[in-house]
């Protein structure tokens, strides 16, 4: 069984992933969304942001100071399938950043 660093670390290298694959989609903003868009209350900020933004300026940037800071990783994630969700219908397929979710998905789920 693999010890929390080792699962910190598996992390860690999905977010980048994760990024990697959001900057081939050509999906990586350089400007940060106005503050407000932050106060949505809908789940993923679907109100107000891209599900790209929200992947980026939210659940990136908050996962990468969990792990710089040596929190406890959330117990449980479902992020892939809104992400498959968002992709459907789409001309980019998205799949590798789906692929890249699942894996933090299942991670964090501990599966």
């Amino acid at each position: 069984m693999s010890g929390t660093g080792d699962v910190t670390g598996q992390v860690a290298d999905c977010l980048l992933g994760i990024e990697m694959e959001l900057r081939k989609l050509d999906m990586w903003a350089v400007e940060r969304p106005p503050i407000e868009a932050f106060d949505s209350t809908e789940p993923f900020c679907i109100d107000t942001l891209a599900f790209t933004q929200w992947i980026q300026f939210v659940f990136l940037e908050r996962m990468k100071l969990i792990v710089e800071n040596g929190h406890p990783l959330p117990r449980v994630s479902g992020i892939a399938p809104m992400a498959e969700e968002y992709f459907r219908g789409r001309q980019e397929s998205g799949r590798g950043l789906v692929q890249e979710l699942e894996a933090v998905d299942q991670l964090l789920s501990g599966s």
